[in-house]
C-alpha cells in the first residue's frame, strides 16, 4: 500500500504530531501567569475537536472495492481452543494451589504462661 510507514498511514502521524504539539503547548502555557494560563483549556479543546474531525470524516479509500466477496477462515481455531483450555486448566490449578497454601498455614498456639513464671511453681 503506497504512502504507509511501518504499516500505518500518514493520518496516524498527523494525529501524533498534533497531540505532541498540544502537550508541549499546554506545558508551556501552564507556566504562564494571568489569563494566558487558562488558554490551556482552549488549546486542549481545539486539539480534541481537530482529532474528532480527522477521525469522523476520513478520506475515501484510494483502492476500489473488491468485486468478489472474500471469505475469512480461521484455520488455527482448534489450536487456539486447545491453548485457551490449557490456560484455563493451569489458572484453575494455580488458584487451587494458592488457596491450599493460605488455608493450610499452621496456626501456633500462644503459651498460657511465660517460662519465668513457670519456674517458681
Amino acid at each position: 500500500m503506497p504512502g504507509t510507514i511501518l504499516g500505518v498511514g500518514p493520518g496516524v502521524f498527523i494525529l501524533a504530531l498534533l497531540w505532541v504539539l498540544t502537550l508541549l503547548l499546554c506545558v508551556l502555557l501552564s507556566r504562564a501567569s494571568g489569563l494566558a494560563r487558562f488558554s490551556v483549556i482552549v488549546v486542549f479543546l481545539a486539539a480534541v475537536i481537530i482529532t474528532l474531525v480527522l477521525l469522523l470524516f476520513p478520506r475515501a479509500s484510494e483502492l476500489p472495492a473488491p468485486a468478489a466477496e472474500i471469505k475469512i477462515v480461521d484455520t488455527f481455531f482448534i489450536g487456539r481452543f486447545v491453548l485457551l483450555s490449557l490456560l484455563c486448566v493451569v489458572f484453575i490449578g494455580c488458584l487451587f494451589m494458592v488457596l491450599v497454601h493460605y488455608v493450610l498455614q499452621p496456626v501456633y498456639a500462644k503459651p498460657l504462661r511465660t517460662p519465668s513464671v513457670c519456674k517458681g511453681v
